[in-house]
């Protein structure tokens, strides 16, 4: 992997954003939830990548923000997201009924939230090294 690629991950972090906004206003609040945690990875893959020039394959956002050394609050911000990962897309993970039926405008919120306060910390974290 070229290590000069960190900025295509973060533009797609962006780009996913982005679309967890639409989804938003759209009232799609799993996958609003969903978006924000691939965000939300992807950007804190690009700092790893800028930082260590390392790729990790780990989707945990928690554990992502720890590699990358970041304020206690936040990791525990990561908690929320990694709940997102596969309960907002897979009907397997609920008891019954689809992912979608389970989520509501305050989960997206939050998880909108959380992802830009980590997306922040990212662009923060690489302007400083540079």
């Amino acid at each position: 992997m070229s290590f000069s690629r960190y900025r295509d991950w973060l533009d797609e972090a962006l780009d996913d954003l982005s679309v967890a906004e639409i989804l938003f206003r759209e009232g799609k609040y799993s996958k609003v939830c969903f978006f924000a945690q691939q965000a939300a990875e992807k950007a804190l893959k690009a700092l790893i990548i800028y930082r260590h020039k390392r790729y990790v394959d780990i989707h945990s956002i928690s554990e992502l923000l720890r590699i990358a050394k970041a304020p206690q609050e936040l990791i525990e911000k990561g908690d929320t997201l990694d709940r997102h990962y596969i309960p907002s897309r897979y009907p397997s993970a609920w008891p019954y009924g689809a992912p979608y039926k389970h989520y509501k405008k305050s989960d997206a919120g939050e998880a909108l939230r959380i992802c830009r306060e980590v997306i922040s910390y990212v662009l923060r974290e690489i302007k400083e090294s540079s």
